[in-house]
């Protein structure tokens, strides 16, 4: 069920991508997300696509990969695609009962996939390529102004790179649960929902347990290395924007003012 999932992962590389300074790549997919979001018609779509697409195939990582990574998340996709097609009023196209296929559904679910395909292709070409420390570093840099507000900073930062880890550690042990209730006997392909639903009880709740002690080691070993809220920390890398940086991000904007330019006028 899960296995080939690295969603939350890092996958190192020598790719372009993965050399970029991790600010600009957090300023690029912040540009990009609402670039998605504010496309509609023909050449924007095909612009933004090729700009997404372009950046996870300059990732070296192979397709199949975000794939694996995305397997679960496609099914919720058809799943909200098939609800916006049948339940959208509208031109009927095809009726079976109460069930209505319409012309506006299919526009309205087929907008829908698009935009969320290409954020969770966005997203995962992110994590991909970035380590949590240096998202971390990324999201310290950017959120910096906020201390002047007494904003703990640093503590949010730290709060994402922990939940970045988490992802991976998560999967891992739901995967060794899932292993281990199947060598006693255990299927969770069988039955009805009701049946599936309960038979998945006795995995989340050792999952959870599992979860909680590994908070509780995690904060003892924080606790242990002396961390302390509001320290001052120093880094062992520099970051520095280079020139792929700048032309990256200075892309981004062009055509995020591009696209509301458009759409305004």
């Amino acid at each position: 069920m899960l296995n080939g999932i690295a969603m939350g992962q890092y996958l190192p590389a020598g790719s372009p991508v993965h050399r970029m300074d991790p600010r600009a790549k957090l300023i690029v997919a912040a540009l990009a997300t609402p670039a998605v979001l504010v496309a509609a018609d023909p050449p924007s779509v095909v612009a933004v696509s090729a700009w997404v697409l372009l950046g996870a195939g300059l990732s070296g990582i192979r397709p199949l990969i975000y794939w694996r990574s995305l397997k679960i998340i496609w099914l919720l996709l058809l799943i909200s695609f098939l609800v916006q097609v049948l339940f959208t009023p509208g031109d009927t196209l095809a009726a079976a009962g109460f069930l209505r296929v319409s012309r506006q559904g299919l526009v309205e679910g087929g907008w829908m996939l698009w935009r969320l395909t290409l954020l969770l292709v966005l997203a995962s070409a992110l994590s991909f390529t970035t380590t949590p420390l240096q998202l971390t570093a990324a999201l310290e840099w950017i959120l910096a102004p906020l201390t002047r507000l007494g904003l703990p900073v640093r503590e949010l930062a730290m709060t994402v790179n922990l939940a970045l880890r988490f992802v991976p550690t998560l999967f891992d042990e739901a995967q060794l649960l899932l292993m281990a209730q199947r060598s006693r006997g255990a299927d969770f392909t069988r039955g009805g929902i009701r049946e599936r639903v309960r038979g998945l009880i006795p995995f989340l709740v050792p999952l959870l347990a599992n979860i909680f002690r590994r908070a509780d080691e995690l904060a003892l070993a924080m606790e242990i290395r002396c961390y302390r809220v509001g320290a001052a920390r120093s880094r062992m890398i520099v970051l520095r924007f280079s020139i792929v940086d700048y032309v990256a991000v200075f892309t981004g904007l062009a055509i995020l003012a591009t696209l509301l330019v458009c759409r305004l006028f």
